[in-house]
């Protein structure tokens, strides 16, 4: 059982040509991290506002998955990523985080974002529920994709199967609140769970930035700011243990 995991955080726009994105990734990637996180929908930006992104789906044996598995054996370490991948609706494609590297796993998104204006579900499907717990560097992550953070139950699922990490890459859309709002969701999901929490964004100005690690405490671990950015956090099972000795919340729910 390792004793820590060392996390970058990686805070850069997807651009609205693939080939950019997957060319950028070797540049990207860095070595000595076990786990590499970048944001939500890397494989290719959303687009303006109700953009089909359906053109842009693939599989997840298609090129950017692909060159993801390729840059991370070259690294030697896991990144996770997010893209649009190929479902049965042809015209509605999924939300997925993509795994690679020293482990392989794959999400795809669950709640989709139809709040704030916005209608996610007019251009992709959701996933069924199926949360997704894998093993990187020794501990047990658990991922989410940017709305879920606002669905306390996921979180909860997700560490009932044994995530003690929660990753959480994103596209957070920028706003009135909405820094605040990411923020505190990322933090009360590792106060809440005591799990150690990471949380990965697009930049500004379109969106919010501030990728962040919490510790399963809630204290600040490292914080980027609306600039792109990379910033590395180094998780500790110490931390995990005290946090769990002193808030025994799990052992002491009721149902």
């Amino acid at each position: 059982m390792a004793d820590q995991l060392r996390v970058t955080l990686v805070q850069e726009a997807s651009d609205l040509d693939p080939e950019t994105n997957r060319t950028r990734l070797a540049e990207l990637v860095p070595e000595g991290s076990d786990l590499v996180v970048l944001p939500e929908a890397f494989a290719r930006d959303f687009g303006s506002p109700g953009s089909d992104v359906a053109p842009y789906a693939e599989p997840l044996d298609g090129p950017f998955a692909t060159a993801l598995a390729q840059v991370a054996e070259q690294r030697g370490t896991t990144v996770v990523a997010g893209m649009f991948r190929t479902g049965e609706d042809p015209q509605r494609p999924l939300n997925t985080l993509v795994v690679r590297g020293a482990a392989e796993a794959s999400y795809d998104k669950i709640h989709l974002y139809d709040s704030f204006g916005y209608r996610e579900s007019d251009r992709l499907s959701a996933g069924g529920w199926s949360p997704v717990v894998v093993e990187v560097g020794g501990f047990q992550v658990g991922l989410m994709t940017c709305y879920d953070l606002r669905f306390p139950e996921l979180a909860r699922d997700l560490v009932l199967a044994g995530a003690e990490v929660l990753v959480v890459p994103a596209a957070w859309v920028a706003g009135e609140r909405k820094v605040d709002h990411w923020l505190t969701l990322l933090r009360a999901r590792a106060i809440e769970n005591t799990v150690h929490v990471v949380g990965v964004g697009q930049p500004g100005p379109r969106y919010t930035g501030y990728s962040s690690a919490f510790s399963p405490l809630g204290d600040v671990l490292v914080q980027t700011g609306p600039h792109p950015g990379r910033v590395q956090a180094v998780l500790t099972r110490e931390d995990l243990e005290a946090a769990r000795r002193i808030n025994p919340s799990l052992a002491n729910r009721r149902r």
